[in-house]
């Protein structure tokens, strides 16, 4: 009995001191480093934190901030300022004031303006893209780029951006395409959609409903006389559909958790931009009519497909079909 005891503290004695061993070596390995996460995603900048901004640059920014989130109040059909755009405001299609990822944010504008644009064929400032959104998003007038207003615009644009490389476009900035369809958009699928997730803030009629200070919008018009135009980036049913995807119904959606499907998406986009609303003389866009994009809804085209197809889809046939023309100029 007594030898048994003696194995067995033995056998107890030698486990412990492998265990010791192992624990001395674990000890004495060298530290490994914890690899840093590279940054690929455009992180969305704060004016509390951003103590870099003083004086009346700071007041020229935060100045700019509240021209995009409440356009209306200065700039619209009642503005303090000029009456000059529908009643919308920028951050109807930038949200947040163009500081939210995914949802057409101003991150990489500052960092790839000056650039050319096939849409004007020139090249184009940061200037020229606020004006455009002035005359086509908010169907409205430009202003003078001397005036306060468009340089506290242009002052917060750059800043939103500024800490994004020159020419670079971050994850997150922008809209991101939905994966194209096998089939046409359905604007009458669209309808169905519309009328069960959007109809509830947007109206029946695509009126939008108006802010209580009968100044500006709570929820934007999607068409009619109040909204965007034909001439804006949103009629484009690849821009549209993104924009929702990631972003709609509003604070119930993101990029990772969408509420709509793909399909859902395509087709909720399709039915909103087939209702009517402003129309804009397009005549000298894309001077380079090869250049349009595949979705552009107007005409004239070089690769033989219909204005209907341009519009609604399908894309892919209109894809494939440039990549054989552009193929057959390169050889």
């Amino acid at each position: 009995m007594l030898k048994q005891n003696w194995i067995i503290i033995l056998i107890l004695s030698c486990l412990f001191l492998l265990l010791l061993s192992e624990i001395m070596e674990a000890t004495n390995t060298p530290e490994q480093k914890i690899p840093e996460l590279k940054q690929d995603a455009w992180v969305t900048p704060s004016l509390y934190l951003d103590r870099s901004l003083e004086g009346k640059e700071r007041e020229l920014v935060i100045y700019g901030e509240e021209l995009i989130a409440n356009t209306s109040k200065y700039l619209g059909p009642k503005g303090s300022v000029a009456a000059v755009t529908n009643g919308m405001n920028c951050q109807n299609c930038h949200l947040n004031a163009g500081r939210k990822s995914w949802g057409n944010n101003y991150g990489a504008v500052a960092a790839n303006y000056p650039k050319f644009r096939d849409r004007s064929g020139s090249i184009e400032t940061v200037y020229k893209r606020v004006s455009d959104c002035m005359e086509r998003s908010l169907n409205g007038k430009t202003l003078d780029s001397n005036s306060r207003e468009m340089q506290a615009m242009m002052a917060y644009i750059k800043w939103v951006g500024n800490t994004v490389a020159k020419d670079s476009t971050p994850k997150g900035s922008g809209i991101q395409p939905p994966v194209y369809l096998d089939r046409a958009a359905s604007p009458e699928k669209g309808d169905v959609i519309y009328t069960s997730k959007c109809q509830s803030c947007h109206g029946a009629n695509g009126e939008g409903l108006i802010a209580a200070d009968r100044k500006s919008y709570t929820y934007p018009p999607l068409w009619g006389p109040n909204s965007y135009n034909s001439g804006a980036g949103l009629y484009r049913l690849s821009r549209f559909a993104g924009y929702v995807r990631d972003n709609m119904p509003l604070n119930q959606a993101s990029h990772s958790a969408p509420a709509l499907s793909d399909e859902e998406a395509w087709d909720v986009a399709a039915f909103v931009n087939s209702r009517p609303r402003p129309s804009k003389d397009l005549s000298a866009d894309w001077p380079n009519v090869s250049k349009k994009p595949i979705d552009h809804p107007f005409g004239p085209y070089t690769d033989g497909f219909s204005a209907t197809q341009h519009k609604y889809g399908p894309f892919q046939p209109i894809i494939e079909a440039r990549k054989k023309q552009q193929k057959q100029k390169s050889a």
